[in-house]
């Protein structure tokens, strides 16, 4: 009787136990109650006293983890072992993940400082209404170069890039969209083309870019640009923006062929746990004064009309980050391609980095 009693109570420790470890890791994991909040961002992409702020003034612990890819964030969801509450997905992979029914459709009602965003980055294509998307910042894709390591090359043309005076002088993203979209646009098509021979003839126009090509890097772009290891880089507006301040010599500039037109849009995935702490969330962030203090610190472009007022003037007036109707007009934002041309662009953009190997 006695060891039967001792299996019983070794079986209730362990269960016991059990319990604790599931709850733990559940916490660690982002599994959300009322009084937690998972956030899955891009990295470095918010100001860090806001996290805190928004803990101090609603009582919601924040759990926030990072991710490198939208595709690396939409698997993470798809998979669904893991709750968020929070993420912040690109355009294409907003419409991508309304499609496969992986977000939640949003609640206006509750977040009343939607009013602040400007209306032209309200009701876009891919996501009519904003059903299921908020912007949370936008901006280009273009050329910063350094005036001082380029000779007496100015830069108004993606077709700069291919002159001879610029041999193992530039840093591309590792992105496929960003750099196939560059060949295109070079040869004046669009971004978001799928003529088999347009691409054909962007895969030609890329192989004759390799001997002034450097190297294709990540995250890294933004510190060897800065340290003038290079001399001009492709880039998104808010490295470009990050670069500058650590280096003010360079300078940036959106390519008159026209280029890409991003948005980064704060949405409630499917996994979310804490729907309501969410609202609270993405309302606290479309605040004036908050979005204000995150554009100064992540240094990309607000949608926040009433927070360009509380900006400084060299950064709200800056047209390279906030650029003219004229040149916004031939910007595009990149379509959901699907899951076969998309495989299609990938491959052609690993065909033309194993050829620069």
């Amino acid at each position: 009787m006695k060891q039967l009693v001792r299996m019983f109570a070794i079986v209730f420790a362990v269960s016991l136990g059990l319990i604790y470890l599931t709850a733990y890791l559940n916490d660690s994991e982002g599994y959300s109650g009322d009084k937690t909040l998972t956030i899955y961002n891009w990295g470095d992409y918010v100001d860090p006293e806001l996290l805190e702020r928004f803990e101090q003034e609603t009582g919601i612990k924040v759990i926030y983890q990072t991710f490198d890819s939208n595709e690396a964030m939409m698997t993470k969801i798809e998979q669904g072992g893991t709750t968020f509450d929070v993420s912040v997905p690109s355009e294409y992979a907003i419409s991508k993940m309304k499609e496969e029914g992986l977000l939640l459709k949003l609640d206006h009602d509750k977040l009343p400082n939607l009013k602040h965003i400007d209306p032209k980055f309200m009701n876009l294509s891919f996501d009519p209404d904003n059903a299921y998307s908020i912007p949370y910042f936008w901006g280009t894709v273009g050329i910063v170069y350094n005036p001082e390591l380029v000779g007496d090359l100015t830069f108004t043309s993606w077709n700069d890039l291919w002159d001879d005076q610029l041999r193992n002088q530039i840093l591309l993203l590792d992105g496929a969209r960003e750099v196939m979209g560059m060949g295109l646009n070079a040869l004046t098509y669009s971004l978001n083309d799928t003529d088999e021979a347009h691409l054909q003839e962007a895969k030609a126009k890329l192989k004759l870019l390799t001997p002034n090509v450097k190297a294709i890097v990540g995250d890294e772009i933004k510190l060897l640009l800065a340290n003038e290891e290079a001399a001009v880089g492709l880039v998104w507006s808010g490295d470009a923006s990050e670069i500058m301040g650590e280096n003010d010599k360079l300078d940036y500039i959106v390519p008159e062929e026209g280029s890409n037109l991003w948005f980064d849009n704060m949405v409630i995935p499917k996994t979310a746990k804490n729907i309501e702490g969410a609202h609270q969330f993405i309302n606290f962030m479309l605040d004036p004064e908050v979005a204000a203090q995150n554009t100064e610190y992540v240094g990309y472009s607000t949608p926040n009309q009433s927070a360009m007022s509380l900006l400084p003037e060299d950064i709200s007036g800056d047209e390279r980050f906030y650029p003219n109707e004229e040149l916004t007009g031939r910007l595009e934002v990149y379509d959901n391609l699907g899951k076969k041309m998309l495989a299609h662009y990938n491959e052609l953009f690993l065909e033309f980095k194993m050829h620069k190997k």
